[in-house]
């Protein structure tokens, strides 16, 4: 079976052509550059076919890199931008998007209030054409984010949603049941996703990662496997451990899962939001 990585980066060292957003430096881009190339040297061996891409913070909203690297490997790389959500208009913009490959949006709390990140007519409007275009919405978030997150999805129940990362539970080292928790209740909304990945940030942040199997457990009994997609979050991943460090913890240690629950994981559930098969 081949896989799907449902998180990856990329970008590359060509400034005229790509500039980078005000704030950032060639200084910055750390590594230097992560291409599609060097992506596919490290995913190919490890039985991965296809990637979602993430719009790199270095572009800001300017997704112009990504979208180059979608049509230049078609049918390999689906496409998950970033938009100004305090634009007038974000959802026309999520259109324009999406009528060249784009399938989702990631959003992140601000500098305001936590439990009103997303108080917002601009996000109402992205959830809102979420949900009527099948268009995903993907928060990169802590537990803290949650509660708005919630009351966001039982307003635009059909607003497919993917948290990235398992919430980032774990990324100061504790893994604690009341932010474990959090997460699983967002399970009652049908709609809800979770990208199992960034093994290399959570919990101990050491290979082979067995410290995060209960957390995935406790994550696949709430959600069920169809509504979970593996992801390496590469580069990132290959700063100081291997792809293989990442894929092998779901494809190889996560003894509690049936075949087809695996297969989900790695290629169903991504496969159906991001490719549509």
């Amino acid at each position: 079976m081949p896989y799907i990585d449902a998180h990856v980066h990329v970008w590359t060292d060509d400034l005229e052509r790509y500039p980078l957003a005000p704030g950032y430096t060639r200084d910055q881009m750390r590594p230097p550059t992560f291409t599609p190339e060097e992506l596919l040297a490290h995913c190919r061996p490890c039985g991965v076919e296809r990637v979602v891409l993430i719009q790199m913070s270095y572009y800001g909203y300017d997704n112009s890199y990504m979208l180059d690297v979608m049509r230049a490997y078609p049918g390999v790389f689906a496409g998950i931008a970033v938009i100004d959500p305090e634009a007038e208009r974000p959802d026309d913009e999520m259109l324009r998007l999406a009528s060249q490959g784009v399938r989702g949006f990631r959003i992140q709390p601000g500098e305001g209030p936590i439990e009103r990140w997303l108080d917002t007519p601009g996000y109402r409007r992205m959830f809102a054409a979420g949900a009527r275009h099948h268009l995903a919405i993907c928060p990169l978030i802590d537990p803290s984010a949650l509660p708005a997150l919630d009351a966001m999805c039982a307003q635009f129940p059909e607003t497919p949603v993917v948290i990235d990362h398992l919430c980032r539970i774990g990324i100061r080292g504790d893994i604690t049941p009341q932010e474990v928790e959090a997460l699983c209740r967002m399970a009652r909304h049908p709609q809800v996703r979770v990208k199992v990945s960034a093994f290399y940030a959570l919990g101990s942040k050491k290979p082979p990662h067995d410290d995060l199997v209960p957390l995935i457990r406790r994550v696949v009994e709430a959600f069920g496997a169809d509504r979970l997609m593996w992801a390496s979050d590469c580069p990132f991943q290959v700063v100081e451990e291997t792809y293989e460090d990442s894929i092998s913890l779901v494809r190889d240690r996560l003894s509690f899962l049936s075949p087809a629950e695996r297969a989900a994981i790695l290629h169903d559930t991504a496969a159906a939001l991001f490719f549509g098969a």
